[in-house]
């Protein structure tokens, strides 16, 4: 079979789930009221039980792979500075450019990504991708929330805010099952059989209602935020998210191997393709939270969403 078929094979399911939510959302099947509901079952059950199966199923080295996070993390700091540098102009100051940077930064690694690269690269796939979704979730997040304060409270304020994102980050249920799942994989702690029949349930459930629950929130959004926004606002980060971060993470791979780091290539493949992953669409949810402009937030969200089935599968094309 062609190459390319077999990714669109693997890639057109995952997108087209994503599709579904958000049209069933938009032509009133899904009522918008539901889609709390999915958003709780996805974040506190399902996806902890996949990410902890991962986790459990991984080899303890492959999680606490300093290297990739090391590079994973320079070029997210990269794209933040970018971002800001290019964005915070005019009417867009540092709470806009600042999750504008976070949108650019944070892919969707967590509801889409690992079972996607797991579908495409096999189940050792997923220990680069929990990294690099660890620090986006404690670092990278914490780092925009702690930006965007600074034009309304200076310093202390966006120190109190790097504060209380990580106190954020404490009580979301993610980084804690994958915690749980490197605990079981360093130890070999194994569950009772019906207490690991039912997280496979769960883990199994999590895939298909993320993807679905990602495009009723797109819809959600797009529904909430019929003030246009104006392209150059927008733009410019769907450029930086598809395009140049996966691009940086490459470059910046390929350097430290070159530099003599022993990094691992397919550890770096995976990490590529992280980063060429949509924006996560939790991003939305903190910039209403913290009084963003929610509209542009979300139109970057979408655009990276619909144009990433052309542009991930011509990445995975590429470079696997």
């Amino acid at each position: 079979m062609c190459p390319v078929l077999h990714i669109l094979q693997v890639t057109f399911p995952f997108f087209a789930l994503v599709l579904l939510g958000f049209l069933a959302t938009r032509r009133g099947v899904l009522p918008v009221a539901a889609i709390p509901g999915l958003n709780a079952f996805v974040l506190y059950f399902a996806l902890p039980c996949m990410l902890f199966r991962f986790g459990a199923k991984t080899p303890l080295a492959q999680l606490l792979d300093v290297r990739l996070a090391a590079v994973y993390l320079l070029s997210a700091l990269l794209i933040v500075a970018l971002t800001v540098m290019l964005t915070r102009r005019g009417r867009i100051g540092w709470n806009d450019a600042s999750f504008g940077a976070l949108v650019a930064a944070f892919p969707n690694s967590g509801f889409m990504g690992v079972p996607l690269l797991v579908a495409l690269l096999g189940a050792q796939a997923a220990g680069p991708a929990i990294v690099t979704l660890v620090l986006d979730l404690v670092l990278t997040s914490s780092l925009c929330i702690a930006l965007s304060r600074l034009e309304s409270a200076g310093l202390g304020g966006a120190g109190q805010a790097a504060r209380n994102a990580l106190r954020g980050v404490a009580s979301n249920p993610m980084p804690w099952s994958i915690l749980l799942g490197a605990l079981a994989s360093g130890t070999g702690w194994v569950l009772a059989a019906p207490v690991m029949q039912t997280i496979d349930l769960l883990a199994d459930a999590a895939s298909p209602v993320a993807l679905f629950t990602i495009g009723a929130v797109l819809a959600r959004s797009q529904m909430a935020n019929a003030r246009p926004t104006a392209l150059r606002d927008y733009a410019p980060v769907v450029f930086i998210k598809l395009f140049l971060h996966p691009l940086l993470v490459g470059v910046l791979g390929w350097a430290a191997m070159q530099a003599g780091l022993a990094l691992d290539p397919f550890s770096l493949t995976v990490a590529v393709l992280v980063a060429a992953l949509p924006s996560a669409s939790n991003v939305s949810l903190l910039a209403e939270r913290f009084g963003a402009d929610n509209g542009r937030i979300a139109r970057i969200i979408l655009w990276t969403t619909a144009l990433a089935f052309f542009s991930f599968s011509a990445a995975v094309a590429l470079i696997t």
